[in-house]
């Protein structure tokens, strides 16, 4: 699994992406012209403290990973959490659940 990591590639894919949203995230999705793909994960302050931000980062790649052999390769994903309220219901089978729905639909 390759990550985003400089600022420059996550504003290319929040500026050019397409945004897709579920109860949860919300996933921006831009082709990369690669034969992988390349994921980002964004979870800003206001979500919470330090312990419960790397818990979420840690359930999207854990759900991403159960569910990438199935999915198309050569697109830039990014994983942003939708507001504070949906973090407070979140658990990982909300997570994977969700994941699920919007890459099957955003990535044909």
């Amino acid at each position: 699994m390759e990550t985003l990591k400089k600022n420059y590639e996550f504003k290319v894919v929040l500026a050019k992406g397409k945004s897709y949203y579920g109860k949860v995230l919300k996933v921006y999705i831009k082709s990369n012209g690669k034969d992988r793909n390349r994921i980002g994960i964004a979870i800003q302050k206001k979500i919470g403290k330090a312990v419960v931000r790397n818990k979420i980062k840690r359930w999207i790649r854990e759900a991403y990973r159960k569910i990438e052999p199935q999915l198309e390769q050569g697109y830039d994903i990014i994983f942003l959490c939708k507001n504070k309220e949906s973090v407070e219901r979140m658990d990982f089978t909300t997570i994977e659940n969700d994941l699920e729905f919007i890459l099957n639909r955003g990535i044909q």
